[in-house]
């Protein structure tokens, strides 16, 4: 009875959504933000946590616009979702997006051994697949399977509705390694807190954060191609722009742990690069640093306990001077 009311109320906030011009539900979707913004008190305290770990010197102000313009994405996001399944090809490109290097994306799938799409829960992640299938590039997407099947099968069905395959978390790496054989594409988004095995420790804005390596193995296995991959709001433009970096140089030794911390290290600081240059685009709310290496404390404290977190002591004073 559960499971059916929440998707009987997600299918009523997509087809409400759906019905409004973008704009209208774009505004709707912002004003939802906010307001989940305003009561949503253990996300916020992780939200602050992070920028506090990530930015040490920011003001208290800047973190609180910061996490305002995150709750507001996420309801330009919702709002985009229940758009989608009426994008056309043509009204994508006259008011939604536009590429910037989409050359770096066509020259690696050239080569044919497959692309890996470095992405993460940065701009609007959900759209960015949706709009690259819609213009005639369908990719595989790895992705957590939602705890409500209905819902999962919902929105499953939107995000496949112009080619996408999804890949799920549980058996994703005999599914990438079949699409890269097939010379296709497939996008990872690799800014999550795993667990060891999966994961490995890996500096992320200076602090050691627990990382899937899975990329980078599936990459020195395949000798697919591996480049950024984030669809941002540009404030100048009105619109998003779908940003492909040039292809990332992996190391490949003899050592094929070495190689797998190394390039992971790498992954993590492109995508630590894109989020310092759009840091209110970037899911703050989720614990990233959560993991932590043996002998480590927990960072998150509850907010009444602990208003300004320490550093890890993982950091080093050199690494705190940088951020």
């Amino acid at each position: 009875m559960r499971q059916r009311m929440e998707y009987t109320a997600l299918r009523l906030i997509v087809g409400l959504l759906r019905v409004l011009p973008r704009n209208a539900a774009r505004a709707v979707g912002a004003g939802l933000g906010t307001i989940v913004g305003k009561l949503a008190g253990k996300l916020s305290s992780a939200g602050e946590q992070n920028l506090q770990i990530a930015f040490p010197n920011m003001s208290a102000t800047e973190r609180h616009a910061i996490l305002q313009k995150t709750y507001r994405n996420l309801g330009w996001l919702l709002a985009e979702f229940c758009q989608m399944s009426k994008y056309s090809p043509e009204f994508v490109r006259r008011e939604v997006m536009r590429y910037e290097g989409l050359e770096h994306y066509q020259a690696a799938k050239a080569k044919g051994k497959g692309v890996l799409v470095l992405t993460g829960h940065l701009g609007a992640w959900e759209l960015s697949s949706f709009v690259h299938s819609l213009l005639g590039e369908p990719m595989g997407m790895v992705i957590r399977r939602l705890d409500n099947p209905l819902v999962d099968n919902f929105v499953n069905s939107i995000r496949c509705l112009h080619g996408n395959r999804v890949l799920h978390k549980d058996d994703f790496a005999r599914g990438i390694i079949k699409a890269m054989h097939r010379g296709e594409a497939v996008g990872i988004l690799m800014d999550t807190n795993m667990t060891p095995p999966q994961g490995v420790f890996v500096p992320f804005f200076g602090v050691p954060a627990c990382t899937g390596s899975g990329l980078a193995r599936i990459a020195r296995k395949t000798g697919a191609a591996v480049l950024p991959g984030f669809l941002l709001w540009s404030d100048e433009e009105s619109r998003y722009v779908l940003h492909f970096g040039e292809e990332l140089q992996l190391q490949k030794t003899d050592d094929a742990e070495t190689d797998a911390l190394a390039n992971t290290a790498l992954f993590a600081r492109v995508t630590e690069d894109y989020i310092r240059r759009y840091p209110d685009q970037w899911l703050w709310l989720h614990r990233r640093w959560k993991t932590r290496p043996e002998g480590e404390p927990p960072i998150y404290k509850r907010r009444s306990t602990q208003t300004e977190p320490a550093l890890p002591a993982s950091r080093t004073a050199k690494q705190s001077e940088l951020v």
